[in-house]
């Protein structure tokens, strides 16, 4: 992989676009990365990381704030890298997601990321994807790595070189199995984990089973196992047969007791058919001797009741003939009562009529005459009611004309007023308009001015809270410092103490019948006893603990007082040698100038627009005059012709309103007139109707009473009955007729007389025969029945059992043969000597790989000294082990723990890892179907600010050889010595409006 060009717009503190241009860094292999603290240094490295792999590394991916605050709001912010991936040159352009404003209404909207890759082919650009997913996939097969190997080879990160050098086991196992992709080994053991798990959740579900079944035969059988039989032993591998044996045994005695069980059944049944018979003919005897006896008693009664029969008949014969005259004799009633109501309505609406019409006699040929005089009337004024309308028009538009008329007189004063005062406004604009363009010219040189004096200001107050901060840096250093050197004393003294007690440490772990570790006998007559309070292998770790804490926390402070040392340096020079009130007087008259000159500044549009609506408006008043003058001479001539017209409607209307107030009024009185005239003509018709009606109802009335056979009208009313009630009454005699021929037919039977003279049936005692037979039928039955369901379910039961059985036993062996390897997988098993998990002895051979690689390195970069080690044996604190390290310091023999180093020596040990690390990772990445991915391109962030003078030499010289065969290797740092030694430069500077880059060689 090789860089080629960078464009950032919007992204971190980059508020404007910046450019880098890696062709012209490559010329000098080695380049310096600096700026003071805060200025964006690292965010040059994130946005390559996020350009290739749409993430940024360590905990800035988190935040998930990477556009430019001070970035306009509509900016969209991007990154756009040109680089060399596998021997293809590709343009890689991505932008993050972000709120920009919306385009319609207020607030934000949030826009989704994006990305396109473009490649150049025969000198063009061809695009290739913008899917998010597809470029990440094509990124990371042409590159050869993920973002997390990528940020470990490509891009040492800052303040993480030591985080893998001083890292347990366990958090070394994880980064290097992400790193060498030996996740499997981690399925094999999960697999083995779960396989486990799974097969024993299936043998106990299997035991339990077959518990569940011995139970379930016990409970059928009430018979309980054997005394001499113990359970537990029942349900272990060797029972099979026993139980199985147990349960046949049992279904075999159920079977003879329900063939015993199902004869005595059948010869209950027996039994009770008999009785039943017995029973059933007492019964019929007895129901036929009652049937006979309530006939006999209901043919009396009915006979008793022949009178009031008769008399029922002859009542439905009246009734049914009076139903003929019934509708005659209301269609009579209703008719006189027509004819009263037409009378009555007649004469009133003859004296309306006569009272509208004015008429003194009311007869059809009079009412006749007035109603066509009230039509013609009202048929006149109704002709003449556009008229009145088109009166009230006219008055209305001479009133809205003579209106208009004083409106424009009034408005053509008022413009006069107002042309009048535009000859002095208008010079009075012009002046300001000049004074605005003056003011415009001078503010950007005022505002420079201010910039550099608000800046010195700003360094000024920055002094003094540095000062301070370095102050409390410093003694909270020498806290640290003297807090280190207590625990300190305090772990050598436990440890010691703890030496001391050693032998009574090692007896307490010996076992009976084990072998001494020390002198290797496995008899033990006299171990030694462990002294009271005696520290133990738990006190001395977690001592240990805590000196390492204080040493990291004494490491932050060191690193915060050279920080705040360099910072302090950089504001006063910023500052500069003039007092501090003298600069905030200077900038406070600059300020107040700059904002005077601002806002006059800030009008000139205002001014210039005001100026030229004054010339326009004078333009258009002399116009608006002119056309009011217009309009006021029409409006007199339309006055007078509307006047006229009306005069004469007024003259022709005033003939047809005779004293009504308006048309409308008159037009309702004479249709009112004929409305009434037409009511009493109506009224005269229906009463010659209804008299017509009434002597018609009359006669057929009359005709109809005498074919009935009835005197009267009345005397046939009487005789009708309602319907329901006669239909009640007809069924009443049908239904006495039916009961007497019923009864006389069951007495005329010839043994009717033989059942009243024989003796009452003895139904109970038949009853209680068979009542008894039938209860021991039910008993017999209910014994066949429990035996035969017990045999049914002994029998499933017994089969249930032998397969459960046959299930159990290969479950039991693959559970014992899966249990023994997940323990050797997971180096729990006696036969896994090195106590080491699979996944871990896979990564160690890893890790040689990179000790061996990194102390190439570190020979150089340490003068020899120092080199490291891989060890198998469990770190401080450590459950496992197996990726533990260890650095040799070859002066004193001696290998020690990577938390024992100073500052600067960890540096250059956690940077020889790291290289050595990259340096095998991109071997790896080289080999099989991974791709070509030489990394040509390297960066170091941060950490030479811990280097004494020699030391940085040879970091340096093993910096500048990673340059043989062309790669390009950055630094980032801003400490100063750096900057001399590396001439190459790509500085980051920091403002208000956002930071810039500049390269300088």
């Amino acid at each position: 992989m090789r860089l080629h060009q960078l464009e950032v717009t919007g992204f971190g503190p980059f508020a404007e676009t910046v450019s880098v241009d890696f062709d012209r860094l490559s010329d000098a292999g080695l380049f310096l990365l600096t700026g003071p603290t805060g200025s964006g240094k690292t965010s040059v490295l994130d946005a390559v990381c996020f350009a290739l792999y749409g993430d940024v590394p360590g905990d800035r991916n988190a935040a998930k704030r990477l556009r430019a605050d001070q970035a306009a709001p509509g900016v969209a912010p991007r990154v756009t890298l040109e680089t060399t991936l596998s021997g293809r040159r590709f343009r890689i352009s991505r932008s993050p997601a972000w709120e920009r404003p919306k385009k319609r209404g207020t607030g934000t909207t949030t826009e989704q990321a994006s990305v396109t890759i473009t490649e150049r082919v025969d000198g063009a650009w061809q695009p290739l994807s913008s899917r998010l997913d597809e470029t990440g996939h094509l990124v990371t097969a042409l590159v050869g790595m993920n973002v997390t190997q990528f940020t470990q080879v490509a891009m040492l990160p800052q303040g993480r070189f030591q985080a893998f050098l001083r890292a347990r086991s366990d958090e070394r196992h994880r980064l290097l199995q992400q790193l060498f992709r030996t996740g499997r080994f981690d399925e094999v053991e999960r697999w083995f984990k779960e396989r486990r798990s799974l097969l024993r959740r299936r043998s106990e579900a299997s035991h339990q089973r077959v518990a569940d079944l011995v139970s379930r035969v016990s409970e059928a059988t009430e018979v309980r196992l054997p005394a001499d039989w113990d359970i537990r032993d029942l349900l272990g591998p060797a029972a099979d047969g026993t139980l199985l044996t147990w349960a046949t045994g049992l279904r075999d005695a159920a079977l003879t007791t329900r063939a015993s069980s199902e004869a005595d059944a059948e010869t209950a049944a027996g039994a009770e058919t008999v009785a039943r018979d017995v029973l059933d003919e007492v019964r019929t005897t007895l129901e036929q001797r009652r049937r006979v006896e309530a006939a006999a008693a209901e043919q009396q009664a009915l006979l008793a009741a022949a009178d009031d029969h008769a008399r029922g008949r002859d009542r439905v014969d009246a009734a049914r003939r009076a139903a003929g005259v019934l509708p005659l004799h209301r269609i009579d009633r209703t008719a006189r009562t027509a004819l009263e109501r037409a009378a009555g309505a007649a004469e009133a609406a003859g004296q309306r009529a006569a009272d509208a019409l004015g008429l003194l006699m009311v007869d059809e040929d009079t009412l006749t005459e007035a109603l066509q005089r009230a039509v013609d009337d009202a048929a006149r004024v109704r002709a003449a009611l556009p008229r009145q309308q088109t009166q009230r028009r006219l008055t209305r538009e001479i009133a809205e004309a003579r209106a208009r008329q004083e409106q424009l007189g009034e408005r053509r004063d008022a413009v006069a007023r107002a042309r009048a005062a535009l000859p002095e406004r208008l010079l009075v604009l012009r002046r300001e308009l000049v004074e605005a363009t003056a003011a415009g010219e001078r503010v950007a040189v005022e505002e420079e001015r201010l910039a550099a004096l608000d800046a010195r200001v700003t360094a000024y107050s920055l002094v003094g809270g540095l000062t301070r901060e370095l102050a409390d840096a410093r003694a909270d250093l020498a806290v640290a410092q003297a807090e280190e050197q207590v625990l300190r004393e305090a772990w050598l003294d436990l440890r010691e103490a703890r030496l001391e007690g050693m032998a009574a440490e090692i007896a307490g772990a010996l076992a009976v019948g084990a072998c001494c570790p020390v002198c290797g006998s496995a008899e033990h007559p006299h171990k030694a006893a462990r002294a009271e309070g005696a520290p133990d292998a738990a006190a001395e770790k977690a001592a240990l603990k805590r000196l390492d804490t204080a040493k990291s926390t004494t490491q932050v402070h060191d690193e915060q007082v050279r920080t705040l040392a360099t910072a302090l340096a950089v504001a006063t020079g910023n500052a500069g040698p003039l007092p501090l009130d003298e600069l905030q007087a200077r900038a406070a008259a600059v300020r107040e100038g700059a904002e005077r000159l601002r806002a006059l500044a800030d009008g000139l549009p205002a001014a210039r627009e005001a100026l030229e609506e004054a010339e326009a408006a004078s333009e258009r008043l002399l116009a608006e005059v002119a056309a009011l003058d217009r309009e006021s001479a029409a409006l007199t001539d339309t006055v007078r012709a509307r006047t006229t017209e009306h005069t004469a409607l007024k003259v022709e209307l005033d003939g047809l309103l005779d004293g009504a107030r308006d048309l409308a009024t008159q037009l309702d009185r004479h249709l009112e007139r004929a409305a009434a005239g037409r009511a009493a003509l109506q009224a005269l018709a229906e009463l010659a109707a209804a008299t017509t009606a009434a002597d018609e109802a009359r006669a057929a009335l009359a005709a109809a009473v005498s074919e009935a056979g009835f005197a009267t009208p009345e005397e046939a009313a009487g005789a009708a009955l309602p319907a329901d009630d006669l239909r009640s009454l007809e069924r009443t005699l049908a239904d006495h007729e039916r009961r007497l021929a019923a009864v006389t037919a069951v007495l005329a039977d010839e043994d009717a007389a033989g059942l009243l003279a024989s003796p009452t049936p003895d139904v109970p005692a038949a009853q209680r025969a068979h009542a008894a037979a039938l209860a021991a039928l039910g008993d017999a039955r209910s014994r066949a029945g429990v035996w035969a369901t017990r045999v049914e379910r002994l029998t499933t039961l017994a089969d249930d059992l032998a397969t459960a059985l046959d299930d159990w036993a290969p479950l039991r062996e693959e559970l014992d043969l899966t249990t023994r390897l997940a323990t050797f997988v997971d180096g729990k098993s006696p036969d896994n000597r090195l106590q080491m998990r699979l996944s871990a002895y896979v990564l160690a051979y890893r890790l040689t790989q990179v000790v061996a690689a990194a102390n190439e390195r570190l020979a150089q970069m340490s003068d020899r000294r120092y080199s490291l080690e891989h060890t198998g044996r469990r770190g401080a604190g450590e459950t496992r082990g197996g990726l533990s390290l260890l650095v040799r310091d070859d002066w004193s023999g001696e290998a020690r723990d990577p938390a024992t180093l100073s500052g600067g020596e960890t540096f250059v040990v956690s940077l020889a890892l790291a290289l050595g690390l990259a340096d095998v990772i991109t071997q790896e990445s080289g080999d099989g179907d991974r791709g070509d991915s030489r990394l040509d391109t390297l960066f170091v962030d941060e950490g030479f600010g811990s280097l004494d003078a020699d030391t940085l030499d040879d970091v340096m010289d093993t910096l500048d050889s990673l340059r043989d065969g062309g790669r390009i290797v950055g630094v980032v740092s801003h400490v100063a010595e750096m900057r001399d030694r590396i001439p190459t430069q790509l500085r980051v500077s920091k403002a208000r409006t956002g930071s810039t880059l500049a390269l300088s060689r």
